[in-house]
């Protein structure tokens, strides 16, 4: 039996779905499905029970997924280990940050690293939805804020402040609010996550913290979209200071509240690059990693 069949069944036993394998990796379904019945006969025993509703793992394929799961990890590191004795970083790169991010920060680099590395393709999953890297076979993931899977193995990339800002033509609309209290009189874009939607916190420079409530008729779960509308001068959004930079600079919306340090849940945040495994790291994902590492951490503000 060959590695790829094993790599196939662990893939399907991970997502519950041939279909979902077969989307994953460009594959017509029934490859997915021939390759399972493959190894069945093969081992002959029995890995799935399958109806047209649902696919089960059988008691045998429970088992003997978690016997050779942690094997089969072994083979195919060992095989990058080989692979990158070379010395130049090839292959795919499947990475994942959220959409704001990925088109405001990642997409811009992207031409400049292939020229760099005309070996190595790109797979970006771009998503505001926290993947799961061994289900989606993910080499790098980007995340902002605080980490909440302990499990994952992650270094920092770059610091990250947040500001209040909204337009000119809001500001001469509404008028610009001169202490953190008179925001919840303004109509504030909001993020719809917890902790986000309905209260901002202020720290003046004694370290005095301020939780103003807000409040909005906009809501919206990407970060591009309510900085368009501050733009628009729809209202005050809170937001990440490298998607907004260049729009304060040019003009098109005012810092509020500068001697205020702003968030919506951490006053220390970061951008984290995440990837699935300590043991080895191959030499495609070490080679991103430093590349975004030079191109980003000069953004850093402490």
């Amino acid at each position: 039996m060959d590695l790829s069949s094993l790599q196939t069944f662990i893939a399907v036993m991970r997502q519950g779905s041939f279909a979902a394998v077969a989307r994953d990796r460009n594959l017509d379904p029934s490859s997915i499905s021939r390759t399972i019945a493959n190894l069945e006969k093969e081992l002959g025993i029995r890995l799935f029970q399958r109806s047209t509703r649902k696919l089960s793992p059988t008691e045998a394929g429970q088992a003997y997924f978690h016997r050779i799961e942690s094997l089969v990890e072994e083979l195919h590191q060992a095989s990058n280990e080989v692979g990158d004795r070379i010395g130049q970083p090839s292959g795919t790169l499947r990475i994942t940050t959220s959409v704001s991010f990925g088109l405001k920060c990642i997409v811009p680099l992207l031409p400049d690293f292939e020229a760099q590395y005309p070996d190595l393709s790109i797979d970006l999953l771009l998503t505001d939805a926290v993947v799961d890297l061994l289900v989606d076979r993910i080499d790098l993931a980007i995340r902002l804020g605080p980490l909440k899977d302990s499990t994952l193995i992650a270094q920092p990339l770059m610091h990250t402040r947040y500001a209040i800002c909204a337009s000119p033509k809001y500001l001469q609309r509404h008028g610009t609010p001169e202490a953190p209290a008179e925001i919840a009189q303004h109509n504030c874009l909001r993020f719809p996550f917890a902790g986000y939607r309905d209260r901002w916190l202020f720290r003046d420079r004694h370290g005095q913290i301020e939780a103003v409530p807000v409040q909005g008729r906009t809501v919206i779960s990407s970060a591009i979209g309510l900085r368009d509308c501050a733009i628009a001068d729809m209202g005050i959004a809170l937001l990440a200071h490298w998607l907004i930079d260049e729009e304060l600079a040019n003009g098109n919306l005012v810092q509020l509240l500068p001697s205020y340090a702003v968030t919506a849940t951490d006053f220390d945040t970061l951008a984290w690059l995440v990837y699935p495994s300590r043991h080895y790291i191959p030499l495609k994902v070490q080679t991103l990693m430093t590349y975004l590492t030079q191109q980003l951490s000069p953004q850093e503000v402490v």
